[in-house]
Protein backbone atom coordinates (compact mmCIF):
# COMPACT_ATOMS: atom_id res chain seq x y z
CA UNK A 1 0.00 0.00 0.00
CA UNK A 2 0.90 3.77 -0.51
CA UNK A 3 0.79 6.80 1.56
CA UNK A 4 2.95 9.91 2.12
CA UNK A 5 6.30 9.21 4.11
CA UNK A 6 6.12 9.37 7.86
CA UNK A 7 7.78 13.35 7.84
CA UNK A 8 5.23 14.34 6.00
CA UNK A 9 2.37 13.85 8.61
CA UNK A 10 0.07 16.43 8.94
CA UNK A 11 -0.76 16.36 11.80
CA UNK A 12 -11.45 2.30 32.10
CA UNK A 13 -13.91 -0.06 31.20
CA UNK A 14 -15.97 -1.77 33.61
CA UNK A 15 -16.27 -5.18 34.12
CA UNK A 16 -17.73 -7.35 31.49
CA UNK A 17 -21.44 -9.17 32.26
CA UNK A 18 -23.20 -12.27 30.93
CA UNK A 19 -24.27 -12.16 27.77
CA UNK A 20 -23.18 -8.00 28.14
CA UNK A 21 -20.47 -5.84 27.27
CA UNK A 22 -18.25 -3.40 29.56
CA UNK A 23 -19.55 -0.61 30.17
CA UNK A 24 -18.51 2.72 28.57
CA UNK A 25 -15.05 4.09 30.31
CA UNK A 26 -13.01 7.15 29.61
CA UNK A 27 -9.27 7.09 28.18
CA UNK A 28 -6.43 7.10 31.21
CA UNK A 29 -5.05 10.51 30.39
CA UNK A 30 -7.64 13.15 32.29
CA UNK A 31 -4.44 15.84 31.92
CA UNK A 32 -5.97 19.84 31.53
CA UNK A 33 -6.46 20.62 28.20
CA UNK A 34 -4.51 24.22 28.86
CA UNK A 35 -1.27 22.37 30.44
CA UNK A 36 1.80 22.96 28.03
CA UNK A 37 4.09 19.78 27.19
CA UNK A 38 7.12 20.05 29.71
CA UNK A 39 10.50 20.89 27.90
CA UNK A 40 11.93 17.66 25.90
CA UNK A 41 14.81 16.80 23.50
CA UNK A 42 14.61 17.75 20.35
CA UNK A 43 11.48 15.28 18.47
CA UNK A 44 12.96 13.57 15.39
CA UNK A 45 11.33 14.89 11.75
CA UNK A 46 9.09 11.56 12.34
CA UNK A 47 7.15 12.61 14.89
CA UNK A 48 4.84 15.57 15.07
CA UNK A 49 4.16 16.60 18.79
CA UNK A 50 0.55 15.89 19.69
CA UNK A 51 -0.75 17.14 23.18
CA UNK A 52 -2.54 14.73 26.05
CA UNK A 53 -6.07 15.76 26.66
CA UNK A 54 -7.83 12.18 26.43
CA UNK A 55 -10.34 12.52 29.37
CA UNK A 56 -11.54 15.69 28.23
CA UNK A 57 -11.62 14.80 24.43
CA UNK A 58 -13.68 11.63 24.78
CA UNK A 59 -16.37 13.38 26.95
CA UNK A 60 -16.59 16.17 24.71
CA UNK A 61 -17.25 13.59 21.93
CA UNK A 62 -19.67 11.04 24.03
CA UNK A 63 -21.96 14.43 25.04
CA UNK A 64 -21.68 15.30 21.52
CA UNK A 65 -23.49 11.88 20.46
CA UNK A 66 -25.91 11.67 23.47
CA UNK A 67 -23.66 8.59 25.62
CA UNK A 68 -24.55 8.33 28.66
CA UNK A 69 -21.57 6.91 30.55
CA UNK A 70 -21.34 4.31 33.09
CA UNK A 71 -18.40 4.79 35.56
CA UNK A 72 -17.95 2.18 38.23
CA UNK A 73 -15.38 1.84 40.80
CA UNK A 74 -11.61 2.79 39.37
CA UNK A 75 -13.21 4.82 36.95
CA UNK A 76 -15.60 7.31 38.72
CA UNK A 77 -12.82 7.38 41.54
CA UNK A 78 -10.05 8.45 38.64
CA UNK A 79 -12.24 11.10 37.55
CA UNK A 80 -13.00 12.70 40.80
CA UNK A 81 -16.76 11.16 41.55
CA UNK A 82 -17.57 9.46 44.35
CA UNK A 83 -17.30 5.76 43.10
CA UNK A 84 -20.10 4.41 46.07
CA UNK A 85 -22.74 7.03 44.04
CA UNK A 86 -21.53 5.10 40.37
CA UNK A 87 -24.35 3.54 38.91
CA UNK A 88 -24.58 -0.45 39.47
CA UNK A 89 -27.18 -1.35 36.80
CA UNK A 90 -28.24 -5.07 37.01
CA UNK A 91 -27.12 -5.73 40.19
CA UNK A 92 -23.47 -6.39 39.16
CA UNK A 93 -20.90 -6.72 41.92
CA UNK A 94 -19.12 -3.42 42.82
CA UNK A 95 -15.88 -2.72 41.22
CA UNK A 96 -12.29 -2.92 43.33
CA UNK A 97 -11.41 0.39 44.88
CA UNK A 98 -9.78 2.84 42.34
CA UNK A 99 -6.17 2.99 44.35
CA UNK A 100 -6.27 -0.79 43.03
CA UNK A 101 -6.08 -0.48 39.57
CA UNK A 102 -5.18 2.43 37.45
CA UNK A 103 -1.74 4.58 37.50
CA UNK A 104 -2.37 8.03 36.94
CA UNK A 105 -0.18 9.29 34.42
CA UNK A 106 1.65 12.95 35.01
CA UNK A 107 2.40 15.55 32.28
CA UNK A 108 4.90 16.75 34.37
CA UNK A 109 6.81 13.55 35.22
CA UNK A 110 10.53 13.43 34.04
CA UNK A 111 10.95 12.24 30.15
CA UNK A 112 12.43 8.51 29.80
CA UNK A 113 15.51 8.56 27.73
CA UNK A 114 16.29 6.73 24.92
CA UNK A 115 19.65 5.10 26.87
CA UNK A 116 17.09 4.17 30.19
CA UNK A 117 14.37 2.44 27.61
CA UNK A 118 16.90 0.33 25.66
CA UNK A 119 19.08 -0.92 29.04
CA UNK A 120 15.44 -1.63 30.32
CA UNK A 121 14.29 -3.13 27.13
CA UNK A 122 17.18 -4.52 25.32
CA UNK A 123 17.53 -7.51 27.55
CA UNK A 124 13.89 -8.73 27.32
CA UNK A 125 13.01 -8.14 23.58
CA UNK A 126 16.06 -11.08 22.80
CA UNK A 127 13.24 -13.63 24.64
CA UNK A 128 13.45 -16.68 22.84
CA UNK A 129 9.89 -17.37 23.56
CA UNK A 130 9.17 -14.24 21.19
CA UNK A 131 11.18 -15.96 18.30
CA UNK A 132 13.85 -14.40 16.36
CA UNK A 133 11.79 -11.67 14.63
CA UNK A 134 10.40 -9.02 17.77
CA UNK A 135 9.41 -5.77 16.49
CA UNK A 136 9.17 -3.20 19.41
CA UNK A 137 8.12 0.90 18.83
CA UNK A 138 8.09 3.16 22.35
CA UNK A 139 7.49 6.46 22.38
CA UNK A 140 6.34 9.30 24.62
CA UNK A 141 2.64 10.78 24.09
CA UNK A 142 3.02 14.26 24.71
CA UNK A 143 6.29 15.02 22.78
CA UNK A 144 6.13 12.81 20.42
CA UNK A 145 9.67 11.42 20.99
CA UNK A 146 10.47 8.33 20.13
CA UNK A 147 12.05 6.29 22.79
CA UNK A 148 12.81 2.78 21.47
CA UNK A 149 13.20 1.42 17.93
CA UNK A 150 13.40 -1.97 17.03
CA UNK A 151 12.30 -2.95 13.53
CA UNK A 152 9.57 0.11 14.11
CA UNK A 153 8.93 0.37 10.51
CA UNK A 154 8.30 -3.18 9.53
CA UNK A 155 5.21 -4.46 8.80
CA UNK A 156 4.37 -6.95 10.53
CA UNK A 157 1.76 -9.76 11.36
CA UNK A 158 -0.58 -7.95 14.28
CA UNK A 159 -3.59 -10.26 14.88
CA UNK A 160 -6.48 -8.68 16.41
CA UNK A 161 -4.12 -5.15 17.19
CA UNK A 162 -5.47 -4.78 13.70
CA UNK A 163 -8.83 -4.04 15.66
CA UNK A 164 -6.94 -0.59 16.30
CA UNK A 165 -6.95 0.53 13.04
CA UNK A 166 -10.02 -0.12 12.53
CA UNK A 167 -11.60 1.50 15.61
CA UNK A 168 -9.76 4.75 14.17
CA UNK A 169 -10.44 4.81 10.72
CA UNK A 170 -14.10 4.01 11.05
CA UNK A 171 -14.48 6.96 13.87
CA UNK A 172 -13.03 8.79 10.90
CA UNK A 173 -14.88 7.82 8.52
CA UNK A 174 -18.11 7.22 10.44
CA UNK A 175 -18.33 9.70 13.32
CA UNK A 176 -18.94 8.28 16.92
CA UNK A 177 -22.13 9.02 16.66
CA UNK A 178 -22.96 7.29 13.87
CA UNK A 179 -26.10 4.23 14.02
CA UNK A 180 -26.16 1.72 11.51
CA UNK A 181 -30.27 0.98 10.41
CA UNK A 182 -31.81 -2.07 10.24
CA UNK A 183 -34.83 -1.32 7.80
CA UNK A 184 -37.98 -3.48 6.79
CA UNK A 185 -39.99 -2.20 3.18
CA UNK A 186 -43.25 -3.19 1.79
CA UNK A 187 -42.07 -5.77 -0.80
CA UNK A 188 -43.44 -5.90 -4.45
CA UNK A 189 -45.91 -8.50 -3.85
CA UNK A 190 -48.95 -8.35 -1.73
CA UNK A 191 -48.07 -9.57 1.95
CA UNK A 192 -44.60 -9.17 1.35
CA UNK A 193 -42.03 -7.81 3.37
CA UNK A 194 -38.42 -6.73 3.01
CA UNK A 195 -36.35 -6.32 5.83
CA UNK A 196 -32.88 -5.09 4.84
CA UNK A 197 -29.61 -5.20 6.74
CA UNK A 198 -27.76 -2.01 6.87
CA UNK A 199 -24.31 -4.33 8.64
CA UNK A 200 -25.30 -3.67 12.79
CA UNK A 201 -23.72 -7.49 14.02
CA UNK A 202 -25.20 -6.51 17.54
CA UNK A 203 -28.80 -6.82 16.35
CA UNK A 204 -30.76 -8.96 18.98
CA UNK A 205 -34.06 -10.60 18.54
CA UNK A 206 -35.76 -9.64 21.68
CA UNK A 207 -34.25 -8.19 25.00
CA UNK A 208 -32.06 -11.90 25.56
CA UNK A 209 -29.42 -10.31 23.08
CA UNK A 210 -25.85 -11.07 23.64
CA UNK A 211 -25.18 -7.47 23.20
CA UNK A 212 -26.17 -4.80 25.76
CA UNK A 213 -28.46 -1.94 24.31
CA UNK A 214 -28.76 -3.48 20.51
CA UNK A 215 -31.74 -3.08 18.31
CA UNK A 216 -34.10 -5.50 18.57
CA UNK A 217 -36.43 -7.70 15.95
CA UNK A 218 -38.74 -7.98 18.43
CA UNK A 219 -39.51 -3.90 18.01
CA UNK A 220 -38.75 -3.81 14.53
CA UNK A 221 -41.88 -6.44 14.37
CA UNK A 222 -43.89 -4.56 16.20
CA UNK A 223 -43.52 -0.52 14.08
CA UNK A 224 -44.57 -3.52 10.42
CA UNK A 225 -47.61 -4.96 12.55
CA UNK A 226 -48.26 -1.09 13.41
CA UNK A 227 -47.67 0.16 9.86
CA UNK A 228 -49.34 -2.84 7.93
CA UNK A 229 -52.66 -2.13 10.15
CA UNK A 230 -54.70 -5.42 9.91
CA UNK A 231 -52.71 -6.72 7.16
CA UNK A 232 -50.98 -10.03 8.00
CA UNK A 233 -47.61 -10.53 5.92
CA UNK A 234 -47.29 -14.04 4.36
CA UNK A 235 -43.60 -13.73 3.30
CA UNK A 236 -39.95 -12.39 4.31
CA UNK A 237 -37.25 -11.41 1.89
CA UNK A 238 -33.86 -10.67 3.28
CA UNK A 239 -31.90 -8.19 1.62
CA UNK A 240 -28.00 -8.22 2.49
CA UNK A 241 -26.98 -6.67 -0.54
CA UNK A 242 -25.14 -3.88 0.90
CA UNK A 243 -22.54 -6.58 1.21
CA UNK A 244 -20.80 -8.26 -1.38
CA UNK A 245 -18.19 -10.57 -1.84
CA UNK A 246 -16.93 -13.67 0.02
CA UNK A 247 -18.17 -14.19 3.90
CA UNK A 248 -14.82 -15.39 4.89
CA UNK A 249 -11.87 -13.34 5.20
CA UNK A 250 -8.48 -14.15 3.20
CA UNK A 251 -5.75 -15.00 5.00
CA UNK A 252 -8.09 -16.60 7.91
CA UNK A 253 -7.19 -19.85 9.15
CA UNK A 254 -9.00 -23.10 8.28
CA UNK A 255 -10.68 -23.19 11.86
CA UNK A 256 -12.16 -19.65 11.92
CA UNK A 257 -15.47 -20.16 10.33
CA UNK A 258 -15.98 -23.44 13.67
CA UNK A 259 -13.80 -22.00 16.05
CA UNK A 260 -16.08 -19.81 18.04
CA UNK A 261 -13.75 -16.56 17.25
CA UNK A 262 -15.43 -15.84 13.54
CA UNK A 263 -17.78 -16.83 11.46
CA UNK A 264 -19.67 -16.04 8.12
CA UNK A 265 -20.09 -12.07 7.73
CA UNK A 266 -23.02 -10.81 6.34
CA UNK A 267 -25.11 -7.64 6.69
CA UNK A 268 -28.11 -9.11 8.50
CA UNK A 269 -27.29 -11.28 11.41
CA UNK A 270 -28.38 -11.29 15.14
CA UNK A 271 -26.23 -11.34 18.33
CA UNK A 272 -22.66 -11.73 15.91
CA UNK A 273 -24.44 -14.88 13.93
CA UNK A 274 -24.87 -16.47 17.68
CA UNK A 275 -26.77 -19.54 17.31
CA UNK A 276 -27.18 -18.94 21.40
CA UNK A 277 -26.52 -15.10 22.54
CA UNK A 278 -25.95 -16.27 26.01
CA UNK A 279 -22.67 -17.93 24.91
CA UNK A 280 -18.98 -15.30 25.00
CA UNK A 281 -17.06 -14.65 22.28
CA UNK A 282 -14.88 -17.17 21.51
CA UNK A 283 -16.71 -19.89 22.39
CA UNK A 284 -19.57 -19.28 20.26
CA UNK A 285 -21.07 -21.30 17.53
CA UNK A 286 -22.21 -19.34 14.83
CA UNK A 287 -24.67 -19.80 12.20
CA UNK A 288 -23.66 -20.74 8.43
CA UNK A 289 -26.11 -18.18 7.10
CA UNK A 290 -26.32 -15.41 9.38
CA UNK A 291 -28.61 -13.85 6.92
CA UNK A 292 -31.33 -16.37 6.75
CA UNK A 293 -31.19 -17.19 10.33
CA UNK A 294 -32.49 -13.20 11.59
CA UNK A 295 -35.03 -14.04 8.72
CA UNK A 296 -36.38 -16.28 10.21
CA UNK A 297 -36.05 -15.26 13.59
CA UNK A 298 -37.77 -11.97 12.43
CA UNK A 299 -40.69 -14.29 10.35
CA UNK A 300 -41.61 -16.32 13.48
CA UNK A 301 -42.04 -13.07 15.29
CA UNK A 302 -44.63 -11.37 12.48
CA UNK A 303 -46.28 -15.19 12.53
CA UNK A 304 -44.87 -15.76 8.75
CA UNK A 305 -43.64 -19.67 8.47
CA UNK A 306 -40.03 -19.40 8.10
CA UNK A 307 -39.89 -22.13 4.69
CA UNK A 308 -41.81 -18.28 3.17
CA UNK A 309 -38.57 -16.52 4.01
CA UNK A 310 -35.89 -16.15 1.27
CA UNK A 311 -33.35 -13.67 0.05
CA UNK A 312 -33.67 -11.11 -2.50
CA UNK A 313 -33.45 -7.06 -2.87
CA UNK A 314 -36.33 -4.36 -1.88
CA UNK A 315 -38.10 -2.98 -4.89
CA UNK A 316 -37.27 0.08 -5.94
CA UNK A 317 -40.61 1.87 -6.05
CA UNK A 318 -41.70 4.78 -4.55
CA UNK A 319 -44.31 5.57 -1.89
CA UNK A 320 -46.72 4.90 -1.21
CA UNK A 321 -46.24 1.54 -3.71
CA UNK A 322 -43.58 -1.22 -3.10
CA UNK A 323 -40.60 0.02 -0.95
CA UNK A 324 -42.27 1.98 1.50
CA UNK A 325 -40.97 1.70 5.04
CA UNK A 326 -42.42 -0.11 7.60
CA UNK A 327 -40.14 0.00 10.37
CA UNK A 328 -36.40 1.02 11.41
CA UNK A 329 -34.48 0.10 14.33
CA UNK A 330 -30.61 1.66 15.09
CA UNK A 331 -27.56 0.45 16.24
CA UNK A 332 -25.75 1.91 19.39
CA UNK A 333 -23.55 4.54 18.12
CA UNK A 334 -20.68 3.32 16.59
CA UNK A 335 -17.98 4.79 19.59
CA UNK A 336 -20.08 1.96 21.86
CA UNK A 337 -19.35 -0.31 18.78
CA UNK A 338 -15.93 0.63 18.99
CA UNK A 339 -15.83 -0.06 22.85
CA UNK A 340 -17.48 -3.55 22.48
CA UNK A 341 -14.53 -4.95 19.86
CA UNK A 342 -11.36 -3.48 21.74
CA UNK A 343 -12.33 -4.78 24.72
CA UNK A 344 -13.59 -8.39 23.66
CA UNK A 345 -11.55 -8.25 20.75
CA UNK A 346 -15.13 -9.38 18.84
CA UNK A 347 -14.20 -10.53 15.44
CA UNK A 348 -17.54 -10.23 13.82
CA UNK A 349 -18.18 -6.51 15.11
CA UNK A 350 -14.39 -5.66 13.72
CA UNK A 351 -15.62 -6.83 10.04
CA UNK A 352 -18.77 -4.84 10.39
CA UNK A 353 -16.91 -1.47 11.12
CA UNK A 354 -14.30 -2.24 8.88
CA UNK A 355 -17.36 -2.43 6.17
CA UNK A 356 -18.68 0.93 7.69
CA UNK A 357 -15.78 2.35 6.39
CA UNK A 358 -16.17 1.21 3.03
CA UNK A 359 -19.68 2.52 2.78
CA UNK A 360 -18.78 5.37 4.47
CA UNK A 361 -15.89 6.31 1.24
CA UNK A 362 -18.17 4.65 -1.00
CA UNK A 363 -16.20 1.22 -1.57
CA UNK A 364 -18.02 -2.17 -1.78
CA UNK A 365 -19.08 -3.52 1.53
CA UNK A 366 -16.57 -6.25 1.34
CA UNK A 367 -13.51 -7.90 2.36
CA UNK A 368 -11.43 -6.17 -0.40
CA UNK A 369 -13.43 -2.61 -0.06
CA UNK A 370 -13.05 -2.27 3.53
CA UNK A 371 -9.30 -2.90 3.72
CA UNK A 372 -8.67 -0.24 0.54
CA UNK A 373 -10.97 2.40 2.36
CA UNK A 374 -8.78 1.41 5.53
CA UNK A 375 -6.10 2.33 3.36
CA UNK A 376 -7.28 5.47 2.56
CA UNK A 377 -8.78 6.51 5.20
CA UNK A 378 -4.64 6.06 7.34
CA UNK A 379 -3.53 7.99 4.44
CA UNK A 380 -5.79 11.08 4.79
CA UNK A 381 -4.94 10.93 8.42
CA UNK A 382 -1.38 11.72 7.18
CA UNK A 383 0.00 8.40 8.81
CA UNK A 384 2.05 6.29 7.00
CA UNK A 385 -0.01 4.06 4.84
CA UNK A 386 3.18 2.00 3.09
CA UNK A 387 3.86 0.98 6.40
CA UNK A 388 0.32 -1.02 6.66
CA UNK A 389 -1.49 -3.77 4.43
CA UNK A 390 -4.96 -5.07 5.53
CA UNK A 391 -7.05 -8.26 4.05
CA UNK A 392 -9.50 -7.48 7.03
CA UNK A 393 -10.81 -5.08 9.92
CA UNK A 394 -10.94 -8.13 12.30
CA UNK A 395 -6.74 -9.18 12.40
CA UNK A 396 -8.01 -13.06 11.79
CA UNK A 397 -5.77 -12.70 8.54
CA UNK A 398 -2.04 -13.49 8.32
CA UNK A 399 -1.91 -11.59 5.61
CA UNK A 400 -2.25 -8.12 7.51
CA UNK A 401 0.83 -6.05 7.75
CA UNK A 402 1.42 -3.32 10.35
CA UNK A 403 4.66 -1.38 11.48
CA UNK A 404 4.96 -1.22 15.20
CA UNK A 405 5.56 2.28 14.78
CA UNK A 406 2.17 3.38 12.74
CA UNK A 407 0.53 1.95 15.34
CA UNK A 408 2.37 3.93 18.11
CA UNK A 409 1.52 6.49 15.66
CA UNK A 410 -1.83 6.21 15.22
CA UNK A 411 -2.64 6.01 19.55
CA UNK A 412 -1.08 9.42 19.62
CA UNK A 413 -2.75 11.41 16.78
CA UNK A 414 -6.04 9.75 18.88
CA UNK A 415 -4.99 11.46 21.73
CA UNK A 416 -5.05 14.98 19.90
CA UNK A 417 -7.45 17.56 20.71
CA UNK A 418 -7.06 17.71 17.00
CA UNK A 419 -8.96 14.83 16.59
CA UNK A 420 -11.05 14.26 19.08
CA UNK A 421 -13.93 12.31 17.15
CA UNK A 422 -10.94 9.55 17.37
CA UNK A 423 -10.72 9.60 21.02
CA UNK A 424 -13.11 6.71 21.20
CA UNK A 425 -10.42 4.30 20.98
CA UNK A 426 -9.18 4.42 24.52
CA UNK A 427 -13.12 3.72 26.09
CA UNK A 428 -12.57 -0.11 25.51
CA UNK A 429 -8.60 -0.68 25.98
CA UNK A 430 -8.60 -3.27 28.37
CA UNK A 431 -6.23 -3.00 31.61
CA UNK A 432 -3.69 -5.11 32.39
CA UNK A 433 -5.04 -7.57 35.54
CA UNK A 434 -7.99 -6.05 35.41
CA UNK A 435 -10.34 -6.30 32.09
CA UNK A 436 -11.10 -7.73 29.01
CA UNK A 437 -8.13 -9.40 27.13
CA UNK A 438 -5.95 -8.17 29.72
CA UNK A 439 -7.83 -9.36 32.49
CA UNK A 440 -6.02 -12.70 33.35
CA UNK A 441 -2.73 -11.21 32.28
CA UNK A 442 -0.28 -9.21 34.53
CA UNK A 443 -1.41 -11.16 37.62
CA UNK A 444 0.82 -14.52 38.13
CA UNK A 445 3.71 -14.64 35.40
CA UNK A 446 7.57 -13.50 36.69
CA UNK A 447 8.13 -9.79 35.87
CA UNK A 448 4.95 -8.57 35.18
CA UNK A 449 3.17 -7.60 38.06
CA UNK A 450 3.97 -3.64 37.54
CA UNK A 451 2.22 -3.67 34.36
CA UNK A 452 -1.13 -4.33 36.80
CA UNK A 453 -3.26 -1.08 36.37
CA UNK A 454 -0.75 0.53 34.75
CA UNK A 455 -1.03 -0.83 30.67
CA UNK A 456 -3.70 -0.45 28.78
CA UNK A 457 -3.45 -1.68 25.82
CA UNK A 458 -5.35 -4.37 22.38
CA UNK A 459 -3.50 -7.46 21.86
CA UNK A 460 -3.46 -10.13 19.52
CA UNK A 461 -2.90 -14.05 19.24
CA UNK A 462 -2.88 -16.29 16.68
CA UNK A 463 -0.61 -19.56 16.08
CA UNK A 464 3.36 -18.13 16.29
CA UNK A 465 2.00 -14.39 15.88
CA UNK A 466 1.57 -12.34 19.92
CA UNK A 467 1.72 -8.49 19.61
CA UNK A 468 0.57 -5.55 22.09
CA UNK A 469 -0.17 -1.97 21.16
CA UNK A 470 -1.07 0.52 23.98
CA UNK A 471 -0.38 2.60 26.80
CA UNK A 472 1.98 2.72 29.65
CA UNK A 473 2.54 4.69 32.67
CA UNK A 474 6.04 4.64 34.16
CA UNK A 475 6.82 4.76 37.67
CA UNK A 476 7.36 8.62 37.42
CA UNK A 477 3.70 9.17 35.98
CA UNK A 478 5.27 9.56 32.58
CA UNK A 479 3.23 8.27 30.07
CA UNK A 480 3.76 6.28 27.00
CA UNK A 481 2.43 4.46 23.97
CA UNK A 482 4.54 1.35 22.88
CA UNK A 483 3.56 -1.62 20.46
CA UNK A 484 5.56 -5.17 20.52
CA UNK A 485 4.86 -7.37 17.53
CA UNK A 486 6.61 -10.86 16.97
CA UNK A 487 5.38 -13.31 14.34
CA UNK A 488 7.87 -16.48 15.16
CA UNK A 489 7.18 -17.15 18.13
CA UNK A 490 8.04 -20.73 18.32
CA UNK A 491 5.75 -21.71 21.38
CA UNK A 492 2.59 -21.39 22.80
CA UNK A 493 1.04 -17.96 24.09
CA UNK A 494 1.44 -19.65 27.94
CA UNK A 495 5.53 -18.68 26.94
CA UNK A 496 4.92 -15.90 24.57
CA UNK A 497 2.51 -13.72 26.25
CA UNK A 498 4.44 -13.47 29.12
CA UNK A 499 7.24 -12.45 27.48
CA UNK A 500 5.28 -9.97 25.61
CA UNK A 501 4.15 -9.08 29.03
CA UNK A 502 7.52 -8.52 30.38
CA UNK A 503 8.35 -5.70 27.69
CA UNK A 504 5.78 -3.19 28.98
CA UNK A 505 5.87 -4.14 32.26
CA UNK A 506 9.61 -3.08 32.35
CA UNK A 507 8.49 0.50 31.09
CA UNK A 508 5.87 0.58 33.86
CA UNK A 509 8.32 -0.38 36.95
CA UNK A 510 11.40 2.11 36.07
CA UNK A 511 12.05 5.97 35.27
CA UNK A 512 14.22 4.72 32.66
CA UNK A 513 16.44 7.89 32.71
Amino acid sequence: MSGPPRGSAQVPVGPSGPGGVPPLGPPISALPASAGPAPAPATPPRRKRLPVVLAAVLLLVLVSVGVVITRPGPVAGWLGDDAGSASNAGGVTPDPAPSDVLAGPDQNAPLPTPDGVRAALDPLVGAAALGDRVNVSVADVITGQTLFDKGADDGTVPASVTKLVTAVTVLAARGPGYRIPTRVVAGAKAGEVVIIGGGDPTLAINKKGYYTGAARLDELAAQVRTALGGTKPTSVIVDGSVYSGPVYGPGWDDDIPTGGSGGAITALMTDGARTDPGVEHGSAQRFAEPDLAAGKAFARLLGVPTDAVKRGTAPAGASPAPGTELGVVQSPPLIRLVDVMISESDNMVAEALARQVALARNEPASFDGGAAAMDAEVAELGLPADEITVSDGSGLSRRNRISPSLLTDLIRLAASPDHPELAGVFGGLPVGGWSGTLNERYRTAAGTAAGAGSVRAKTGTLSSVHAIAGLVTTADGRLLTFAVLTDRAPGEKDTAQPALDRISSALARCGCR
